[in-house]
């Protein structure tokens, strides 16, 4: 049996403000797969993030580098006002909270529309329920294992169950959306969510990528071995 693809995404709301690019060149350099890039409107969630010329900036770098993929993780209130500058600034995969919108699905319409994939998020306290009808129009599924705002937490342990419905939910109806975890990516996180939950994306941050004595490169290296 094949094995899946590993896809690592470093959370570039890690790294230092002073040198962003000089790291982003770095990160480039590595084997991971999609760069994370939060933006943050203040109402959504308290706290401010990266902004369009961040990603812009990430899109020039790669784009002379390795062509690596960017998603852009709103937690803005009603993304749908921005889809296409973020479009237009180099996001290949947008994600919304969908209860950001009054009406989630026609902003994924309009991702679609800006030739971009459809990503959706889902809190700690989102239900499969509540998302299950926009899946098969969703490329990129991330469930946040933490409150999201802010870098750094902890896994929440009683959001593992979410993983485990969307993977089962996924192979009973056929669905081909990537499984992704924001927040918590320590190695035994990592390493139970793949081997067992059929998570094949995780979000990396200052558990096991960012703040270390080891550099990106061995640090990516390590965390394809988990």
């Amino acid at each position: 049996m094949k094995e899946r693809p590993k896809l690592l995404c470093p959370s570039i709301l890690n790294l230092p403000i002073d040198n962003i690019r000089g790291e982003i060149e770095k990160l480039d350099a590595t084997d991971m797969d999609i760069y994370h890039v939060d933006v943050m409107d203040g109402t959504f969630v308290q706290n401010f993030g990266m902004s369009i010329r961040e990603l812009e900036m990430i899109r020039r770098v790669t784009d002379k580098g390795a062509h690596k993929l960017i998603d852009c993780h709103m937690m803005v209130m009603n993304p749908h006002r921005y889809i296409e500058k973020i479009a237009q600034a180099g996001a290949d995969i947008i994600y919304i909270h969908p209860e950001s919108e009054l009406i989630p699905s026609a902003t994924l319409e309009l991702i679609q529309l800006q030739g971009k994939k459809t990503g959706l998020i889902l809190n700690p306290c989102t239900s499969l329920e509540s998302v299950k009808d926009m899946l098969p129009v969703t490329d990129y599924v991330m469930i946040m294992a933490v409150n999201p705002g802010f870098a750094g937490r902890e896994f929440m342990p009683y959001t593992r169950r979410k993983f485990v419905e969307l993977n089962h939910y996924r192979e009973e109806n056929g669905l081909n959306y990537h499984l992704l975890l924001d927040g918590g990516a320590t190695r035994e996180v990592i390493a139970d969510l793949y081997h067992n939950c059929g998570v094949e994306g995780f979000v990396l941050g200052k558990q096991e990528l960012f703040f270390k004595k080891d550099d990106y490169a061995t640090c990516i290296d390590r965390i394809r071995g988990f």
